[in-house]
């Protein structure tokens, strides 16, 4: 079957998203989008580039995006680097900065795709493990020798946990030989952004997305932002496999959404209120919660398993995320949703624990 594929994918095991239904309407828990619209002046942004300009190639700087991006982190637009979605950036960050010869460091619970990249990149990794708390070992991070990179996510997904950011400082200090990239898809729901520390470490890459906060993970946009020089490798390796890869909607989506902070900040109070109301809801119910930065929460119940709950949500209609994985196979990932979203999700879960 995989006979005209290349040595290089043949054993390669990919990524796997969350479940995207088709022809039944589910309560869609499963993919940590935002519950609410995006700005309306993105859609307005995006309807005016839909017009004649569709025939030309978009601007391949994303001037007016790397602007936008700069003006809200307090950075140059030469440390801001576009792409398609923040999973093409952290791609071309594995390829950019990160060699076969020292192996790369993140924990053993954290964004499946680092593990995807490494193996198809051909890089080595050391997956250290999470406390039992699921809080991030920073002693082992800082300690360990002759790595060759280090990927931390904050707030880390799946579990939610944060990060402080005098804990990042040190991982950067013990690692000044190397890349430290901070994955940061999630931290506009509670956590601290490192991007303060840019103007003291070189090596630092803080990665973002407008998918989640912004409410864009249809318009597939995510950034870099780093030194000039790390900027600049990530565009050697953008410019080596394809140089246009925000299109021109994008790019005009993303700028209004950067740009408009009020409905931002309202949204994202929203789902924050929501997840702390949710927290408490489940923590009243047995459940065992993880403490919270991202806009989902990791969940585990003494008396039923985790693929229990899942499968007695789906027949309900409601999905949520489950990995069968060590450690955490009997927790489910629930994203934030509405208000009358999680209120049907605590009457369904009441009633599987319950029954």
């Amino acid at each position: 079957m995989k006979e005209y594929w290349s040595r290089r994918i043949r054993d390669a095991v990919p990524y796997v998203p969350g479940e995207q239904p088709r022809g039944r309407t589910f309560i869609k828990l499963n993919t940590n989008e935002n519950p609410y619209p995006p700005s309306p002046k993105v859609v307005e942004a995006v309807k005016s580039a839909a017009g004649e300009g569709l025939r030309l190639y978009p601007d391949p700087e994303c001037a007016g995006l790397r602007a936008a991006a700069a003006k809200l982190h307090g950075v140059t637009p030469e440390q801001v680097f576009p792409g398609n979605g923040s999973d093409e950036v952290l791609a071309f960050c594995f390829q950019a900065f990160f060699d076969p010869e020292r192996p790369i460091l993140f924990a053993d619970i954290t964004y499946t795709f680092y593990a995807v990249y490494t193996d198809y990149f051909g890089l080595k990794a050391w997956q250290i493990p999470l406390d039992e708390d699921f809080s991030l070992p920073v002693e082992r991070f800082c300690k360990a020798e002759n790595c060759g990179g280090v990927v931390i996510a904050n707030p880390n997904a799946p579990t939610g946990r944060s990060v402080d950011l005098e804990d990042i400082r040190r991982v950067l200090e013990e690692h000044r030989d190397v890349v430290v990239l901070v994955d940061e898809a999630y931290v506009d729901f509670g956590g601290v952004s490192t991007d303060t520390l840019l103007k003291e470490y070189d090596n630092l890459v803080v990665v973002r997305t407008l998918s989640k906060s912004r409410a864009l993970a249809g318009l597939r946009v995510g950034y870099a932002l780093g030194s000039p020089n790390l900027i600049a490798g990530l565009c050697c390796v953008r410019d080596s496999i394809n140089s246009y890869t925000v299109d021109r909607l994008a790019q005009a989506g993303a700028v209004a959404a950067l740009e408009d902070g009020p409905y931002f900040e309202e949204m994202r109070e929203r789902v924050i209120r929501t997840r702390e109301r949710t927290e408490e809801r489940l923590r009243a119910m047995g459940f065992a919660v993880l403490e919270s930065k991202a806009n989902f929460l990791f969940v585990s119940h003494p008396k039923r398993t985790g693929k229990a709950l899942l499968d007695g949500l789906r027949e309900q209609g409601i999905l949520v995320r489950w990995f069968d994985r060590p450690r955490i196979g009997n927790y489910l990932r629930i994203s934030v949703g509405t208000d009358d979203e999680m209120d049907a999700l605590c009457a369904a879960l009441k009633a599987l624990t319950e029954g």
